[in-house]
């Protein structure tokens, strides 16, 4: 029976026992043959060409019978299981996928233009996914087993990577794989429905005002790519240092320092933390500071540093709202080892904190800035929200897909102000409001 009789015979597992036993007999076959030393003097593609030219001599040589597309299948599936990731290699390679999500060997899951859905991948048992996983963290130096089950780490082509092994799992092996998108500008934002043209001409007069941003929102919103896209209105010239967990900014300017933490090693030394390099930027002479994600205690060194003659600086936090933002940001600098009172923190973030800009991501897959707030209270008093401009959603219809409208808002008098005396332009879809009552206020405590 030749493979493409098998492959469309009904015992589907049986199908792919027989596939993942072809490919594990000519994965030994292959490396029998071939020179490990002359291979890893070689470039990645010119090392994928001989491994494919030799198979393809050895299964003319040894059989199976096959057609040319078979065949094609084959020596694909080899030469990915010697080189890459296996089966999750064709998933690597397709630009729209964004997260490939493996639980267990059995179900892998994609992340597709905001939508997760099953694709009719697996492999071939515990064993092969715990390889790969071996694999991938090899090449961080990082190792996992049982005494070390968690792993978080970027790849050195970009991605970032998350594992978790039994017996921390209760399903298996979890490994996460996250893509980062192409940046994108504002520009393209508006083209995405993401933001209008009146908000993106008020974003780029206060980045280049040198007003303090907060990017807020949950899990995949797109913070990442609006803080990337936001840092593009950064004036050239001015010196820039961006710290993250995972280097996922591209800035465009020419005095950009890129600095990345760093955690421990197998033996559980070496870990310099986000804090650790924002203190370290400090003493860097930075005109702006941007932070990829506050999550801890360097909230509160962000902040010092924003109310110290660092404006313009930018950061993402985890959040739900404008309020949420606030008070995450106040409950994470609180867990500095600095002690300090919760009202000194009301007067750290009034001080330091100038806009808030909230994004969410919607069921039908799409981002967009649903809210940009000015925070407009002073010391310690409770936290006074003015919204800027704002998303209004419509029911949703039968086809799923969100409509809505951008709304805007009288900009408060300190802002207008601090534009004006930066020399930037007012949008004319905002005005500026004359009294306080024609302001879109709310208080957080």
């Amino acid at each position: 029976m030749s493979l493409r009789s098998r492959l469309n015979a009904p015992e589907q597992n049986n199908v792919q026992q027989e596939e993942s036993h072809l490919v594990g007999v000519y994965r030994v076959k292959l490396l029998e043959e071939i020179d490990l030393a002359e291979m890893s003097s070689l470039a990645t593609t010119e090392r994928r060409a001989r491994l494919e030219r030799v198979l393809g001599h050895i299964i003319s040589r040894e059989g199976p019978v096959m057609s040319t597309h078979e065949r094609s299948l084959l020596i694909r599936r080899v030469v990915d299981e010697v080189l890459g990731l296996g089966v999750l290699e064709p998933l690597l390679e397709d630009a729209s996928i964004t997260e490939i999500m493996v639980n267990g060997p059995d179900h892998v899951y994609i992340e597709r233009s905001g939508r997760v859905e099953q694709v009719p991948v697996r492999f071939a048992s515990n064993e092969q996914l715990m390889q790969t996983i071996e694999r991938i963290v090899s090449t961080v130096n990082r190792r996992v087993d049982e005494s070390n089950p968690m792993v978080d780490a970027r790849l050195p082509s970009g991605e970032r990577v998350n594992v978790i092994i039994p017996p921390l799992s209760l399903t298996g092996a979890i490994l996460t794989i996250r893509r980062f998108p192409r940046s994108y500008s504002l520009q393209e934002m508006i083209g995405l429905g993401s933001l209008d043209e009146q908000m993106l001409l008020l974003l780029a007069s206060m980045v280049r005002a040198k007003f303090n941003i907060i990017v807020s929102g949950a899990t995949g919103s797109g913070k990442t790519t609006l803080l990337n896209a936001l840092s593009g209105l950064i004036p050239d010239g001015e010196r820039i240092v961006t710290i993250e967990d995972s280097a996922e900014l591209r800035l465009q300017q020419s005095h950009v320092i890129t600095l990345e933490s760093r955690p421990p090693n197998v033996e559980g030394k070496g870990q310099i933390t986000i804090r650790d390099l924002v203190r370290n930027s400090l003493r860097m002479r930075p005109d702006r500071i941007i932070v990829g994600e506050v999550r801890g205690g360097e909230t509160l060194d962000m902040l010092q540093a924003m109310s110290t003659g660092h404006d313009g600086s930018l950061a993402t936090v985890h959040a739900n709202s404008a309020e949420d933002a606030l008070m995450r940001m106040q409950t994470l600098a609180s867990m500095s080892e600095v002690e300090i009172p919760f009202e000194a923190l009301h007067d750290q973030i009034n001080s330091a904190i100038d806009c808030i800009v909230q994004l969410t991501r919607f069921g039908d897959g799409s981002r967009k800035i649903t809210e940009m707030a000015f925070l407009d209270s002073h010391g310690r008093a409770d936290y006074k929200i003015a919204s800027m401009s704002g998303y209004a959603v419509q029911p949703m219809d039968q086809d799923r897909i969100v409509r809505g409208k951008f709304e805007h808002f009288p900009l408060p008098r300190r802002v207008a102000d601090r534009l004006y005396m930066a020399s930037e332009p007012i949008p004319p879809a905002f005005g500026v409001a004359q009294y306080d009552d024609q302001l879109a206020t709310r208080e957080a405590k």
